[in-house]
């Protein structure tokens, strides 16, 4: 599974200009299944964005969890992060894991996350949806995890 996440001071999901999800300080967590994936790969990617120190401490040093710093999560689904460019000017993304399977694992690591974390507001599998964000930093950051 793929993973990009950034801190963010908020964020908002708007689908046909209704806010269906917003956080105020968090991360706002883009998520991609990739063909092979299992829920094994949500597990632990979710394990990583809780405990990724990218949040400053004391010091000004990025050192805290968004667990550490109560902060929320915004998952949004986005198998456009499986893109592959190599092959010319048009993305191709077969990577990514098929319409069902995907909202299967996007579905299972909401329910994870939800189940772990205090502040959760995901986007619509699929919608268009609007993104609005103020970054924080900018501190952008890239997680995979591998299929076995």
């Amino acid at each position: 599974m793929l993973s990009v996440l950034q801190r963010v001071r908020s964020a908002r999901v708007e689908v046909a200009g209704e806010t269906v999800g917003a956080i105020g300080l968090g991360l706002l967590v883009l998520v991609c299944a990739e063909r092979g994936d299992t829920t094994a790969q949500a597990e632990k990617l979710l394990a990583r964005v809780l405990k990724l120190r990218v949040f400053a401490d004391e010091a000004g040093r990025m050192n805290r969890s968004v667990q550490d710093v109560a902060g929320g999560l915004l998952i949004v689904s986005q198998f456009t992060l499986a893109a592959d460019t190599r092959g010319g000017n048009r993305p191709s993304f077969s990577a990514a894991a098929p319409p069902d399977e995907g909202r299967r694992l996007y579905d299972h690591f909401v329910a994870l996350a939800r189940a772990a974390h205090p502040v959760v507001q995901t986007g619509i599998f699929a919608a268009d949806m609007q993104v609005h964000l103020v970054n924080d930093g900018p501190v952008t950051v890239p997680l995979r995890v591998d299929p076995p």
